[in-house]
């Protein structure tokens, strides 16, 4: 996998300045291209395909890291306590196993990340105690078909992403059916409004789905979505929580956020004892979580997806440093990194609203349209 093929987001997509309004017209082309797209799946001129259970697809109209994985996981826990017997499907980010050449590959505990993608192998890792079995192919109709085949008991499906992967039909619940489409959020909202390139959209904002799911948003964020966003489809704000830090080397030692000082030199600045580093689509989203909780600390962030092939973190004099769960799937497969015990990892979850998970549970025991 390339390092440097993965970018963190332009500044320009935040405002309507110069560079994004240079770019302005290729997005009409963009937007005239995704509405000629969905129109020929509308005219079945090109072929979808449903699947023969309910589908709940967690997506994004904002490109890249807004929280999509952690809420796959919440509504897979949440539906196992619920008795339903989930599965998940995901294109496997630049594992080989998204290849289309390629038959879709189960994620289990043990796989690799640069074989089936950090995300599959993450969440399987947290899912092991539920054996949500989880299938990963670029084509998500292959996936979901192959899921369904070794694995018979699955009753619902979790999409990891796929708003805009027409193959797989779904009947939106707000039309009288029994899947659902979801939006995940964060706080930096829609950034100018514009589609791709001038700007982070992937699909304008006017197609109906069913909720809106803001991230860590506050109250401020929650009334700015609700005009915006889908028609009135429900709004909800999901709290991030943090959990205790455990490390790399040694996981069953573990410290909370408040207690790492116990680790630094007192006679030493603190930012420059600790380092944080994130691989994600949003890195500042973990710095700004940390910092909500006191710290202080020199940040790096990593492109989207980092491997961790080469060790950034070998040059850098922290005592401590932090990274994100996902990040630290791919750590414990490296040499590198098994033996630093600097290296402290620092669990994140979202929590579902109760009344968010009965208005899906009403959803997804409609009877099939």
């Amino acid at each position: 996998m390339s390092q440097q093929k993965h970018t963190q987001a332009p500044a320009f997509w935040e405002k309507r300045g110069l560079k994004a309004l240079l770019l302005w017209p290729i997005s009409l082309v963009f937007g005239w291209l995704i509405n000629l797209r969905k129109a020929l799946y509308d005219l079945s001129i090109l072929k979808s395909n449903s699947i023969p259970v309910p589908l709940v697809i967690v997506g994004n109209i904002r490109v890249g890291g807004t929280g999509k994985t952690p809420t796959v996981l919440a509504i897979a826990k949440a539906l196992y306590l619920q008795g339903f017997k989930p599965g998940i499907i995901s294109r496997g980010y630049q594992g080989n196993s998204s290849n289309l050449k390629l038959p879709p590959e189960e994620v289990t505990p043990e796989s690799l990340p640069s074989e089936q993608g950090d995300e599959p192998c993450y969440m399987a890792q947290q899912l092991a105690h539920q054996q949500t079995p989880i299938m990963v192919h670029s084509n998500r109709v292959k996936a979901a078909k192959a899921l369904m085949i070794k694995h018979p008991e699955v009753n619902v499906i979790i999409s990891d992403d796929g708003l805009q992967h027409y193959k797989l039909k779904r009947w939106p619940a707000r039309e009288g059916g029994r899947d659902i489409e979801l939006v995940i959020r964060d706080a930096r909202g829609e950034g100018n409004q514009w589609l791709m390139p001038a700007g982070p959209l992937r699909e304008k904002t006017d197609r109906a789905r069913d909720f809106t799911l803001n991230i860590g948003s506050t109250e401020t964020t929650k009334t700015k979505a609700a005009p915006l966003y889908f028609q009135d489809a429900p709004n909800f704000v999901l709290p991030v929580k943090t959990d205790q830090l455990y490390q790399l080397a040694s996981p069953s030692r573990r410290i909370s956020l408040n207690d790492i000082t116990q680790l630094l030199n007192h006679d030493e600045a603190f930012e420059n004892q600790i380092l944080a580093a994130a691989g994600l689509g949003n890195p500042k989203k973990f710095f700004d979580l940390l910092k909500s909780n006191g710290l202080r600390f020199q940040e790096m962030a990593l492109p989207d997806h980092f491997d961790f092939a080469t060790n950034p973190f070998k040059e850098n004099t922290a005592k401590v440093i932090l990274i994100t769960e996902k990040d630290a799937v791919k750590c414990k497969q490296l040499n590198d990194y098994k033996d630093d015990e600097r290296i402290w990892v620092l669990p994140i979850t979202v929590d579902l609203p109760n009344d968010f998970v009965a208005q899906m549970l009403e959803i997804l025991k409609r009877p099939k349209p």
